[in-house]
């Protein structure tokens, strides 16, 4: 009676299959321009050098994913910007805090692996690092069966900057009267993906078909890194923040200090096509400012006197304009107004 033998890959994970991932990461980063400062792809852990213009440095570190919006690439099977997205929700966090990104890892767990679909992933990444001015420097491919159904996969991604002691952004430099500016955002970015995947279930809607909705689903979050880490270089900003999950208020509370308010005019709020449509669908605009950007990507809060200065370093897509102003209170943020959804 021949005997019954058992290997790693029967029970559904591939080693072979994640070396050639390895080594297909190691080759396209290899390629990127710039000089790698070490060949870290594959090790048993990543190094990097921190940079020498820094007088007294410190370390900036985030860690996010994307949330549902992977369902939406696993629905179009179309992976190639969701890598932008992990990295973008990581590094716009970073520059918050005065921060330069230095490196990247990312975290991949899957069922089983496709190399079509990680290939995709991975390039998406690196078109993200390269517009954030950091490396990708390692990471990790779990192959998982019976943790995830047939087809099923999560990403996260982790980002280490630096900063000088000086340079750091903190609740401190806020002072009343300075202005509130809002950068568009590209879109929805990456947040609230439950909610416009329940609604296209409750609706029967066939993304597949709906070339609109296909289009802005899986559009790349904006990385605002270069502009803003320029303002940061020229003492042109005196807070930022990142508007994610949470929406306006939760992310601009963060930064405000006590004994001051954030005065947001919500009718000058430019949203976009993407958000009219969200709101058409019977959602009220508490909902809609807690769960979505609504066209607000990222805020800046400046001196009055700077404002025509800090314009010049955007592109005309994504020229930051006034939303409000920093005044004394007790609320943290407050809004007046509503934004114009028609």
């Amino acid at each position: 009676m021949k005997k019954r033998t058992f290997t790693y890959k029967k029970s559904g994970v591939d080693i072979n299959s994640s070396d050639k991932f390895v080594k297909f990461i190691s080759n396209i980063s290899s390629k990127k321009k710039g000089k790698k400062k070490f060949n870290n792809i594959g090790g048993f852990g990543s190094i990097t050098n921190l940079p020498n213009n820094l007088k007294n440095p410190k370390i900036v570190a985030c860690t996010d994913g994307v949330g549902t919006k992977i369902e939406i690439a696993n629905t179009l099977n179309k992976f190639d910007t969701i890598g932008i997205d992990l990295v973008a929700m990581s590094v716009n966090d970073l520059i918050v805090q005065g921060a330069k990104p230095l490196i990247f890892l990312d975290y991949i767990s899957i069922n089983k692996i496709n190399l079509t679909k990680l290939k995709s992933i991975i390039k998406g990444i690196l078109k993200g690092c390269k517009q954030s001015g950091c490396e990708l420097v390692g990471g990790e491919t779990a192959e998982m069966p019976g943790t995830y159904e047939k087809g099923k996969f999560d990403i996260a991604g982790f980002a280490v900057g630096s900063v000088d002691k000086n340079k750091i952004l903190n609740k401190n430099k806020i002072r009343k009267n300075d202005l509130i500016l809002s950068i568009p955002s590209s879109g929805l970015h990456s947040n609230g993906y439950s909610l416009i995947r329940y609604i296209l279930n409750k609706k029967k809607i066939n993304l597949k078909t709906n070339n609109f909705l296909k289009r802005e689903l899986l559009k790349p979050t904006k990385i605002y890194v270069k502009e803003v880490l320029k303002l940061i270089n020229k003492n042109l900003i005196s807070g930022c923040a990142n508007i994610t999950g949470g929406g306006l208020e939760d992310n601009i509370k963060r930064i405000i200090p006590e004994k001051l308010v954030a005065e947001i005019n919500l009718n000058k709020v430019k949203t976009l096509k993407i958000f009219k449509w969200l709101k058409s669908n019977n959602i009220s605009d508490a909902e809609m400012l807690k769960t979505f950007n609504c066209g607000v990507g990222f805020c800046l809060i400046i001196n009055p006197k700077k404002l025509q200065i800090i314009k010049k370093y955007f592109s005309k897509e994504f020229e930051p304009y006034v939303i409000g102003k920093i005044s004394k209170g007790k609320n943290k943020v407050r809004f007046d107004g509503s934004i114009n959804w028609i």
